[in-house]
């Protein structure tokens, strides 16, 4: 059977917004895959679709599931709240496929059915907002550096756009959205209408309309969309309405308009158009052209030099004002006998300041899966690639979390690798977790603790699994406390599978087998990691795997003893 994979857009969120294609393809799919929230807003929809629903920050996992289960001949469907294609799920999608190699004439067919965006819907509920040149920039920074977002709002509010704030505030991002009011305050009135909308066109919906200057007092989450107008923008009768135009065109007062649609377009009409302000440069500019030649106030000496100034190529459209006032400056600057800064003086793109942003890069960083020891060195080398901007993040899990702004990770990796530190991935990733082997004295387990790592360690996990080694009966290590235990005594390996590593009722990994041989150990894991990564829900941890399939490798699952926990008399 040949799979498919639909990416849909549902629309605010209520069914009469759902497009009759959406609601087909929902139908169609075989399994649904979604934030939670996003899953009960279309269950009324549903029939026997399998579900797999994760949590707000587990988009990349939901694609690779996607992918995954499409690639196994699933119609899989991915949903997504107002259009997948805008801060949606289909970008996420494309992504996975790319890296996997995908072409649409040999891959798994992908179908983007298109929704209504937040800006769309949230408009017609505060009136017509959106009449003139709008943008939509999202406040969240959980994947593109603020500054960037600080520049697209500085931008944005430079060039007077309509502008719809998606993601402006969550629980942990609170300062987001105050930034984005002080940016905008340096460029539009404090009376300018602002559009609040928190669930559009669902049971809680709630509407606002307020100023830039009051935005801040009202209640903003993120299932609120925020609308601020532009310079023309005003309220009447409740309704936010933004002109076609900011110098009209039309008469609103009369039938008979002044002048006649084909009138509209001359340039003398148009006087804000591009055509008539080019018109003015040149008329403005013919004056002083013909006085400077009547009365020319440069000495012979400037002359000169402004006649060895280099002249601009044929092609003038690709010089732009920073280039021509370089070239000027340097036609001053000769003629006084000072030497410009050549970086200045360019008609090419490359000399020009460009914003290239940075990428948080992080890693996780150990002296070795036995060794626990950090050189002098290797801290200091940890320290200069963190440098001001980055940080340094201790673990309970034997590393040290670097992260650092850089577009360049190879140049912060290169020089740790070089000092012999290990370095892997951070978040649903496999880890080894081996002990210190009493500082290499009960060393027997070692080379086995260091091919499990070599083999398996860095993988991606529908959750993140740790593997705990520990080289003696004592374990004293912890490692029947992880997700999956070794303990070597007597010359053998004890197993442990399925530890609850947090909460109230968190308990040991189960012993599953006893007296394994070291040489089957290795094989017998990576079977067992294979099976998790291949049938595990994502999200879903590798004891409630275990606890849902039942059996692996023959080890059967059984309910552990759990005591009971009365509630403390304090109520905590």
């Amino acid at each position: 059977m040949s799979g498919k994979l639909f990416v849909i857009g549902f629309g605010p969120g209520s069914f009469e917004h759902i497009t009759k294609r959406a609601r087909e393809a929902i139908e169609e799919s075989d399994i649904i895959i979604g934030y939670t929230t996003y899953v009960d807003l279309i269950r009324g929809l549903l029939t026997d679709q399998e579900i797999v629903s994760t949590g707000m920050t587990e988009e990349v996992t939901r694609a690779r599931e996607a992918v995954r289960q499409a690639e196994a001949g699933k119609k899989v469907a991915v949903i997504s709240s107002g259009d997948a294609g805008v801060y949606g799920m289909a970008g996420l999608v494309y992504e996975v496929l790319v890296e996997k190699g995908w072409t649409s004439a040999e891959g798994v067919e992908v179908e983007i059915v298109p929704g209504i965006s937040a800006i769309n819907s949230c408009g017609t509920l505060l009136g017509a907002p959106i009449m003139h040149d709008a943008c939509t920039i999202s406040l969240s920074d959980h994947l593109t550096p603020w500054e960037l977002i600080a520049k697209r709002i500085d931008a944005a509010g430079m060039a007077d756009f309509v502008i719809a704030l998606y993601n402006p505030r969550s629980g942990r991002r609170t300062r987001q959205i105050v930034e984005a009011q002080r940016i905008l305050l340096q460029y539009r009135s404090p009376d300018t209408p602002v559009g609040i909308v928190k669930s559009a066109y669902r049971e809680r919906e709630h509407i606002v309309i307020t100023t830039l200057a009051e935005m801040l007092n009202h209640d903003i989450g993120m299932l609120t969309t925020v609308i601020i107008g532009n310079s023309s923008t005003f309220v009447y009768d409740g309704k936010m309405i933004t002109p076609r135009g900011y110098q009209r065109k039309y008469t609103l007062a009369t039938d008979e308009q002044s002048l006649k649609p084909h009138q509209r377009l001359r340039v003398e009409n148009e006087p804000w158009s591009l055509e008539a302000a080019s018109q003015n440069a040149v008329e403005q500019a013919a004056p002083d052209a013909t006085s400077s030649l009547v009365e020319p106030q440069v000495e012979k000496a400037d002359t000169a030099s402004l006649r060895a100034t280099p002249q601009p190529k044929e092609e003038t459209g690709t010089l732009t004002p920073f280039d021509w006032a370089a070239q000027a400056l340097q036609a001053v600057n000769e003629s006084r006998g000072i030497e410009t800064d050549a970086s200045l003086v360019s008609s090419s793109q490359s000399h020009r300041p460009v914003f290239v942003p940075e990428m948080i890069f992080e890693c996780a960083v150990s002296p070795g899966v036995a060794n626990k020891k950090f050189t002098p060195a290797q801290m200091m080398a940890l320290a200069q690639a963190a440098g001001e901007k980055g940080e340094l993040e201790y673990t309970p899990h034997h590393q040290i979390i670097l992260r650092v702004p850089t577009s360049n990770p190879e140049e912060v990796t290169a020089p740790l690798r070089n000092l012999g530190l290990i370095l892997t991935p951070v978040g649903d990733v496999l880890q080894v977790k081996a002990c210190d082997f009493c500082d290499g004295e009960k060393k027997d387990a070692i080379p086995y603790a260091e091919e499990i790592h070599r083999k398996l360690g860095g993988q991606e996990m529908p959750k993140e699994l740790k593997i705990g080694v520990n080289g003696c009966g004592m374990a004293c290590y912890g490692a029947v406390q992880e997700d999956i235990g070794l303990v070597f005594r007597k010359g053998r390996f004890d197993l442990f599978l399925g530890a609850k590593t947090v909460g109230r009722t968190a308990h040991s990994g189960l012993p599953v087998a006893e007296g394994i041989e070291p040489e089957d150990i290795v094989p017998l894991i990576e079977r067992i990691i294979d099976r998790y990564k291949r049938e595990a829900f994502p999200n879903e941890r590798f004891h409630k795997f275990f606890q849902r399939v039942g059996e692996i490798e023959g080890y059967v699952w059984r309910e552990p003893a759990i005591p009971k926990i009365e509630n403390a008399v304090c109520g905590d």
